[in-house]
């Protein structure tokens, strides 16, 4: 029986006396597709920081590889949501994918090795953004500076790579070019992919849950009726493209 990579064990979160997260239990092994979706506000943020070690638990406990969060959190990439970044500032794409190096770097003063640099530019050859290691991040089109987001979070060679809202402004053609290369990365690691878009989950996906406070987890990578009803707490109706393209349950209405 493989370990898992990460483990959360009776996770619960209170902010400002507002309960965040309540009773998580989750296990991520090497190799897995992971994707967590739910409603905005349901807390999917809030757990990927707590696995990082950004956010202490209330009670319960994370392990990365047997190890804290603190110890272990070298082993995570991290991409957090788009619009968290400043992608106006004068950098270069070679400038910001190196510096997903910093915490590998020793010495007060920081200065890149040539292994950093080789490791920044596999990296941008994995996203295919090796062409554009010399432009400016200002310059690229949302698809390209997503890229250049993933290729810093992968220059740290982690174990585990957490995605929060990772396809929010890429366009249809983009996004699927996006999870085929998660595929390809998931050969050398586990990927947690958490979104509140269910469109947005592909078939490379191995496993699905849904974060709604309590994570409601399914141990395949099919989305059922059950699964979202019991995370947004209302009925609903499942639309599956292709032939039968949508199944509607009758409803009765109330007045």
């Amino acid at each position: 029986m493989r370990s898992p990579i990460i483990e959360v064990n009776d996770v619960w979160v209170r902010i400002d006396g507002q309960t965040i997260l309540e009773g998580v239990n989750l296990a991520i092994y090497p190799n897995e597709f992971y994707a967590i979706i739910g409603p905005n506000g349901g807390g999917k943020t809030t757990l990927l920081r707590v696995i990082l070690g950004l956010i202490r638990p209330t009670r319960g406990e994370v392990r990365i590889m047997g190890g804290t969060p603190a110890e272990m959190r070298g082993r995570l990439g991290y991409v957090p949501q788009f619009r968290t970044y400043d992608f106006q500032y004068p950098i270069t794409v070679m400038e910001m994918v190196l510096s997903g190096r910093l915490g590998h770097v020793d010495g007060i003063i920081k200065r890149y090795g040539r292994e950093d640099v080789m490791l920044a530019e596999r990296a941008m050859e994995t996203m295919g953004i090796a062409d554009l290691a010399n432009r400016e991040i200002r310059a690229l089109s949302g698809g390209e500076q997503q890229r250049a987001i993933i290729a810093r979070a992968l220059v740290g060679e982690p174990n585990a790579l957490l995605l929060d809202e990772p396809t929010v402004y890429v366009d249809a053609p983009t996004e699927l070019q996006f999870f085929e290369i998660l595929n390809r990365l998931r050969r050398t690691m586990a990927i947690v992919l958490v979104t509140h878009d269910i469109g947005a989950i592909s078939t490379h996906v191995t496993r699905v849950a849904c974060l709604n406070r309590r994570l409601y987890t399914h141990d395949t990578s099919e989305i059922t009726e059950d699964l979202l009803e019991a995370a947004y707490h209302c009925p609903v109706d499942l639309i599956a493209h292709g032939i039968p393209h949508r199944v509607l349950r009758n409803h009765e209405w109330e007045e």
